[in-house]
């Protein structure tokens, strides 16, 4: 850990870059059918010279290029919208256990993407092929907007967020959510219902090109976004009264993040389903490694969060094989104990226990 915290971000960046294309290699090669690794080679060779469909086996080109490779794209684009937003979401409430399941963004993103899967055919009829496109999206990001604010709403007392409150907050705003969801999914047909179930525990499985050209656009526009205010998110960390002193627009500043966080994280659940504690996992692995200064904290959750992401899709297809286990399982696991960890520390240092 110390060699890491001395070593330069450009260094750091290469090697989270490097695991990365070994990831991905390794994503493309495992599943219910195994491709060897040199077949996967040629065939993105092939993929980028031009060439597809010139391979004698095209049935494993077929399922490299248009099962594998979105599933790895959206892997890698979705791990890092959640780390991204847990990141700035511990900077802008200044509370190191947010992130966008505990506090309810993810669950109420879902309760609206259920809704269309339930009722959208029945309110929309005909025009539902035309227009799922954009109302899946759209209702998980309201849905997500609301919980968010609920939350934020009642844990904010005179201008600071109380941890224990938020903690309360995001609780009742989860179960209701959850409560709300599992009433759609006893509406809802059986081949509906058991969607609903498998979605709500997050799986990729579903991952097609559309949904990836979605959700890149909609997510590198919000990562640039925040990548631009890491100046804002640093100052806010100082406290409000501090970075309104050095210039920042607290108020608005916050709320333009909080929508534009709220956006990409909804947009990405409304694709693959609730995905829990990738956006406390990195932010905090990575804070261990260069601090807190979110210039780089930002830039680092891209990397970070495409690899926790990538690591756990693998895990989740490899250990029941041939069938494949929610995503949401394996980040639960890991997540939880490690949120019990963290507040076990902030009640270390709030006691005046912990150096």
């Amino acid at each position: 850990m110390k060699i890491l915290r001395q070593a330069n971000n450009s260094v750091i960046y290469t090697g989270l870059a490097v695991l990365m294309i070994l990831l991905i290699l390794l994503s493309a090669m495992v599943g219910a059918v195994y491709i060897p690794a040199e077949k996967v080679i040629e065939f993105t060779k092939n993929f980028i010279t031009g060439n597809v469909g010139s391979s004698d086996n095209t049935i494993y080109e077929n399922l490299f290029l248009f099962v594998r490779m979105p599933r790895v794209f959206m892997c890698i684009i979705v791990g890092a919208v959640l780390s991204v937003a847990g990141t700035v979401m511990q900077s802008i409430f200044r509370n190191p256990i947010v992130e966008p399941g505990i506090i309810g963004t993810s669950a109420g993103a879902a309760l609206g993407a259920a809704f269309i899967f339930v009722f959208g055919q029945m309110v929309f009829f005909s025009k539902m092929d035309f227009l799922g496109s954009f109302l899946l999206p759209a209702t998980a990001f309201a849905g997500g907007m609301i919980a968010t604010m609920l939350v934020y709403r009642f844990s904010n007392t005179f201008g600071k967020v109380n941890v224990t409150s938020m903690i309360l907050a995001g609780m009742a705003v989860n179960a209701m959510a959850a409560g709300g969801t599992g009433f759609l999914s006893y509406m809802a047909r059986d081949p509906q219902a058991r969607s609903i179930t498998f979605w709500n525990l997050g799986t990729f499985s579903a991952s097609d090109w559309s949904s990836v050209t979605l959700v890149f656009w909609v997510a590198l526009a919000c990562i640039i976004y925040n990548l631009r205010h890491t100046k804002d998110l640093n100052a806010m960390q100082l406290g409000d009264e501090e970075a309104a002193y050095l210039g920042v627009n607290v108020e608005r500043t916050k709320l333009k993040l909080i929508i534009v966080t709220t956006l990409m994280v909804s947009v990405a659940t409304s694709m693959v389903g609730v995905i829990s504690f990738v956006g406390l996992i990195v932010p905090h692995m990575l804070r261990l490694i260069k601090g807190s200064d979110n210039r780089y904290l930002v830039i680092g959750s891209v990397f970070l969060g495409g690899d926790v992401m990538l690591s756990a899709d693998i895990i989740s297809r490899v250990i029941i094989a041939p069938a494949e286990m929610p995503i949401g399982i394996i980040t639960a696991f890991v997540g939880a104990p490690l949120f019990l960890w963290l507040l076990n520390r902030m009640k270390k240092q709030n006691a005046g226990l912990y150096a």
